[in-house]
């Protein structure tokens, strides 16, 4: 009788092997240098390039500014554009996004940081880009110097080498510009002489010069308000909106948001009489400063005469801080005003950039929307009659939503940023103009204040599709409306895989901070995060 063994199981063969690829996506850092190369290479023939003269006619080499080279130029702006916003889309993937869902102090500021000056570096010998404004900067500044009245001329009076560069629609039109701007101006020119080139890189300067001051007071905003340092310098600083207008369009914001941000951290830190000082010196500059020293005023409120003190006694704080807050900004107006030799012109000419016509504003959004339909019945209705109409009804509107908004800033610090953004946003949607650099004013602000997740999602996708809207000479893409279509799906995608994973309720908002803060109502943060431990 034989035994046999169980039969042992065959051999597996291995199966052929599968290899898994995955999508490295690249870093940020060095897509953004790239792009700023590009966009500055590019920015010579594809930017808001010189009518006569500039640094391609002195290599010899000016066919490159029209025609053919021109046309290059402007695809590869293009390009560089929006390789620079997936840079920042980048940026806040892999650095904001980790540091928002596992939050460390200061974590990935040091990176933020490191990628905005790697990022403007090549911006800085660049042409101007997405705006002719600095050449009129430079013809506002020699009709000063050669004694001409900007408040009540046009640049046409005073024909010479910085109006060739003048954009023809402002040749006969009156400055806004208050008088520390024209002050600025006239400076540049009689160091300059007429040289345009040289007046633009002195232009550079001052607006490198005000970007970094916003970077060095928007970090510390942040941190005295308790929020993420990184989120505010990513969201309000390396923003592509903020970065292509501020230093590539080099435009007079620079120095007024600058000024602006270092007022309001002067006031979270109790020293309100300096902040309302930078405030009044911003105002002579542009008259929108102006919307941040109510704010100011509910913080001085809120330091002299807290809750628990009694609404007399906060009446009372309320009525001297109002007077003060008024007497210091007109006064730093007033002084700047007669230091400059200039006069207060400017007030009356405001609005004199009423010709512009795009659908940021929103009452010349409503116009496009609503003329086809008026047309249908009365066709005789004539868009611009529309449009003046519309323009006086929303002045109405954004008073209104100016009040609300500084209702709604009272009874902490917190709310009294967020109020101050609130405020310019209102400006600027009922404004009869709106230009993407006038939301430096707000896009500054609001990484700062601990804002809610909705409400960071909704400023990056209105950034990315702002972001993109004006090309390398100025002129805007928003009445494409496929492009516009395509656009606003693209942000809201982009501004989705950005934050994807980070729950719905990341931050505590400033209903719950306050809430917390009950039991301090002067400060409504927490001792660590206060002005005075930062």
């Amino acid at each position: 009788m034989s035994v046999t063994s169980p039969a042992s199981p065959a051999p597996q063969t291995a199966g052929p092997k599968h290899k898994v690829y995955s999508l490295q996506l690249p870093n940020a850092l060095p897509v953004g240098i790239v792009a700023s190369i590009i966009l500055m290479i590019v920015s010579f023939s594809g930017g808001a390039t010189r009518n006569r003269g500039g640094f391609l006619e002195a290599l010899n080499i000016g066919f490159l500014a029209y025609g053919h080279g021109r046309n290059v130029g402007m695809v590869l702006y293009w390009f560089g554009l929006f390789s620079l916003v997936a840079a920042w889309i980048l940026a806040g993937r892999q650095v904001v996004a980790p540091q928002l869902k596992n939050p460390t102090p200061d974590g990935g500021l040091r990176e933020i940081r490191r990628m905005l000056a790697a990022w403007i570096a090549p911006l800085l010998f660049a042409a101007p880009l997405a705006s002719r404004d600095v050449y009129s900067y430079l013809m506002q500044g020699a009709m000063v110097r050669d004694g001409f009245d900007p408040y009540t001329e046009g640049a046409a009076v005073n024909p010479g080498p910085f109006l060739l560069e003048v954009s023809h629609d402002w040749r006969n039109t009156t400055t806004p510009y208050g008088p520390l701007h024209l002050w600025t101006a006239e400076g540049v020119t009689r160091l300059v002489g007429d040289n345009v080139a040289a007046g633009i890189i002195v232009y550079k300067a001052i607006s490198v010069l005000g970007f970094a001051v916003i970077v060095f007071a928007i970090t510390r905003l942040a941190r005295a308000l308790g929020g993420d340092p990184a989120l505010a310098l990513w969201l309000g600083v390396a923003n592509p909106v903020v970065v292509l207008h501020l230093i590539g369009g080099m435009h007079n914001e620079s120095v007024m948001v600058a000024l602006v941000s270092l007022g309001l951290l002067a006031a979270v830190h109790k020293r309100f009489h300096i902040g309302l000082i930078l405030i009044g010196v911003a105002v002579a500059l542009k008259a929108t400063a102006i919307f941040a020293a109510p704010f100011v005023v509910w913080m001085m409120v809120l330091h002299h005469a807290p809750r628990e003190r009694g609404v007399a006694k906060q009446v009372l704080a309320f009525v001297i801080s109002g007077i003060v807050a008024l007497v210091e900004v007109a006064l730093s107006v007033a002084v700047i005003t007669w230091a400059s030799g200039s006069s207060w012109g400017w007030l009356s000419q405001i609005s004199g950039n009423s010709k512009v016509v795009n659908p940021l504003a929103g009452p010349t959004f409503a116009a496009d929307v609503l003329i086809p339909l008026i047309q249908v019945f009365s066709p005789e209705t004539t868009y611009n009659g529309v449009l003046g109409m519309l323009r006086s009804i929303s002045m109405v509107f954004m008073l209104i939503g100016l009040v609300l908004m500084w209702w709604l800033g009272r009874g902490s610090i917190n709310r009294a940023i967020a109020g101050t953004a609130g405020a310019y946003q209102v400006a600027f949607v009922f404004n009869s103009v709106t230009l993407p650099w006038y939301y430096a004013s707000v896009l500054t602000l609001m990484g700062t204040f601990r804002p809610p997740l909705l409400l960071i999602k909704i400023t990056t996708g209105v950034s990315l599709f702002i972001g993109v809207a004006f090309s390398g000479d100025g002129n805007h893409q928003l009445y494409n409306w496929w492009w516009d279509i395509g656009m606003v799906v693209a942000a809201w995608a982009l501004t989705q895989w950005i934050f994807a994973g980070l729950p719905e309720n990341l931050g505590s908002g400033l209903r719950e901070r306050d809430r917390a803060a009950k039991p301090r109502p002067v400060l409504d943060d927490a001792p660590a995060s206060s002005p005075e431990a930062s």
